[in-house]
């Protein structure tokens, strides 16, 4: 099983102008493929894969989406490569801040300034930089979506406070955004997504075991996946969600309540 549900979305989102950031793998190729089935104009951002490797291969399965490389961790590159996509696009009324990462497991008495310093930038900076630019372009009827992390609310397993801390951050900025930019009629929420299965996080850092034991807590039994997180980006991304904004989406099948 890779996806809560194979069919098409409805087409809710025709016309909107999207950029995903770390749309090449995981939750943000997710909801790159859910977006532009359901009508959207996406950009997808990538820095681990080649952007258009994702585009070739998204082609294939007969989505139009336009990508760029860049490094969501330096504000000049972002700044010209959101400048460029929201061009391309014909101009911006959604992004989604899927860029970031768990990086590394320590234990904080081993944790280097170095590894601190590089979770805070992959998951708050990032998100920092792309929406500062992103606000250049955005309007009426804008729509802000951060991806943050059960981790942030329950703080996360064992090695990964950095990481936990930085997605508390997120949920933190989702708030204070939200109440800056309600007034130009632009919404920001975040998701939190607890275990979701067919991504590089947990591939790498959690191993299979830990992975059963954890579905097997989950109160409506099972894991989620990519497109479980699309589905609930899709709603926040739509027109008239209008009303819904400095929310932090719980989103983990029961195993956690804010």
């Amino acid at each position: 099983m890779t996806n809560a549900t194979t069919a098409d979305p409805p087409r809710t989102l025709e016309g909107r102008r999207v950029i995903v950031t770390g749309g090449g793998v995981g939750i943000g190729l997710g909801i790159v493929r859910r977006f532009a089935a359901a009508g959207a104009n996406v950009a997808l951002t990538t820095h681990s894969r080649s952007a258009d490797e994702v585009v070739a291969t998204l082609a294939g399965e007969g989505l139009d989406v336009t990508g760029l490389r860049f490094d969501a961790t330096d504000s000049t590159q972002v700044t010209s490569a959101v400048g460029a996509l929201a061009e391309r696009l014909g101009g911006l009324d959604v992004l989604v801040n899927n860029s970031g990462g768990l990086v590394g497991r320590h234990p904080i008495a081993e944790t280097s300034d170095v590894h601190w310093d590089t979770v805070w930038r992959v998951n708050v900076s990032s998100a920092f930089y792309v929406s500062r630019a992103a606000l250049r372009h955005l309007g009426e009827g804008g729509r802000i979506i951060n991806i943050s992390s059960l981790a942030g609310a329950n703080g996360g397993g064992n090695g990964s406070a950095p990481y936990a801390t930085a997605k508390a951050a997120v949920d933190g900025f989702t708030r204070a955004l939200a109440k800056e930019v309600a007034p130009q009629g632009i919404t920001v929420n975040a998701i939190a997504p607890g275990l979701i299965l067919d991504t590089p996080f947990h591939e790498t850092f959690t191993p299979p075991a830990a992975q059963q034991q954890t579905i097997a807590s989950i109160p409506v039994g099972r894991a989620g996946y990519p497109d479980d997180v699309a589905a609930a980006a899709e709603y926040f991304a739509r027109v008239d969600s209008s009303f819904v904004t400095g929310t932090v989406l719980d989103l983990n099948g029961g195993i956690h309540f804010s």
